[in-house]
């Protein structure tokens, strides 16, 4: 066991004893300016090391080193280890209750997903969990006829958790490990989509939809922004003036700042809708904001008559707004640069994932691909014309002299 100094320059971990880090950096002046991090270093049983982080101070640090090698010796070497004893509910709390991860788009859906999570595992130890567990909690989702999809995210948000505990040094690099073993259900781009909403389907969508949620699929559909995006959006990134949407980094999911220009008809559509004095929110419900409308969303396609569901042929899904939003822009002639700027791809490979080439697009490229040969066709015959007129000339001139 041992305590050891962290270069501030290029943070490289040390003996307290070293004077001059490798990089040149003088470690004791940087000490009595309390610049430098301490941490203490412990083996487990069965030699696997382990540097844990204490502060700025070296008193403090030396104290923690005391208490571990006290642990060891009286082989209470399990206390060492907060996972030992943490259960899966215990540190989602921990992990939703961070400020950092409070401010995510994604809380709504972090939280859900962590939710169904525990269902299963949440009074299990974190330490306990075995990659046969995670296999068997995928067949057991896939069994009640979830979607692959669905049982990766869930899986993938408990991964973000634990990597997030690993980083502060409350679960060992084992339990990452665990997460890492088990591969996801779904392959590549196999849950690419392809469902478009045509017009005369919105029309008719937003007709049945209820009030409250029309102006939410408007603006889906009217901008390309994603679910999260338009469930979160406050009226003071809301510029009606301008006829702009002002997402801030924090707002979006790649985490770029964009601007969305508005359309007339969602211009009217936005400024048809009452602020609310005690919520900030733009699409609220009984004065609270809504965190879904997947029901209202399934009812009002059933009496469109429009299929819904991903795991229904044809059905359509609120994402897939973003999916229409891409490839009627792209129809319109609008340059895909343009287009990624506003929706916020990028990369071209992922913008193409969104920009659905239809029936429509083919029977329009065979129409120009025919055009094009006739007008081959015609150029080939106005050539062979002109060259008969041209040998005609040459055989009638020496009769002129």
């Amino acid at each position: 066991m041992a305590v050891l100094a962290e270069c501030p320059v290029c943070r490289r971990k040390q003996s307290v004893r070293t004077k001059l880090c490798r990089c040149g950096e003088n470690l004791d002046k940087a000490k009595r300016s309390e610049r430098v991090r301490f941490w203490i270093s412990y083996r487990f049983p069965g030699g696997k090391q382990k540097r844990e982080y204490v502060g700025f101070s070296i008193e403090e640090a030396k104290d923690a080193d005391g208490k571990r090698r006290s642990q060891k010796r009286e082989n209470r070497i399990f206390d060492i280890k907060p996972e030992a004893k943490m259960t899966f509910n215990e540190l989602t709390k921990w992990y939703l209750d961070l400020e950092s991860v409070k401010r995510l788009a994604r809380y709504p859906i972090l939280t859900f997903n962590l939710k169904s999570f525990n269902a299963v595992f949440g009074d299990t130890v974190v330490n306990q969990l075995k990659p046969v567990d995670l296999e068997n909690y995928q067949a057991k989702r896939k069994v009640e006829g979830y979607a692959d999809s669905y049982v990766d995210q869930h899986i993938a948000m408990a991964r973000a958790m634990i990597n997030k505990a690993f980083d502060n040094d409350l679960v060992s690099g084992d339990t990452i490990r665990v997460f890492k073993k088990v591969k996801r259900l779904l392959k590549g781009d196999s849950n690419a989509r392809d469902r478009i909403l045509s017009r005369e389907e919105f029309d008719r969508l937003m007709g049945k939809m209820p009030s409250h949620t029309k102006g939410i699929l408007a603006t889906g559909y009217l901008t390309g922004m994603r679910r999260s995006e338009v469930l979160n959006l406050t009226w003071d990134k809301v510029d009606l003036k301008n006829r702009l949407i002002k997402l801030e980094a924090k707002d979006t999911k790649d985490r770029e700042a964009r601007k969305i220009p508005v359309c007339d008809a969602l211009y009217n559509v936005l400024n048809g809708i009452p602020k609310a004095i005690h919520d900030n929110h733009v699409f609220l419900h009984n004065g609270k904001p809504l965190k879904d409308i997947r029901t209202g969303l399934r009812r009002a396609c059933r009496d469109a008559g429009i299929a819904y569901g991903r795991a229904v042929k044809g059905g359509f899904v609120f994402h897939d707004t973003r999916h229409s939003f891409n490839t009627y822009m792209r129809k319109s002639g609008v340059p895909e640069s343009v287009i990624m700027k506003i929706t916020g791809h990028s990369t071209r490979e992922m913008f193409l994932r969104y920009d659905t080439v239809d029936d429509t697009d083919t029977r329009k490229a065979v129409d120009q691909f025919e055009g094009f040969l006739k007008s081959v066709d015609q150029n080939v015959d106005q050539a062979h014309q002109n060259e008969r007129r041209v040998n005609s000339t040459s055989e009638l001139t020496p009769h002129l002299y």
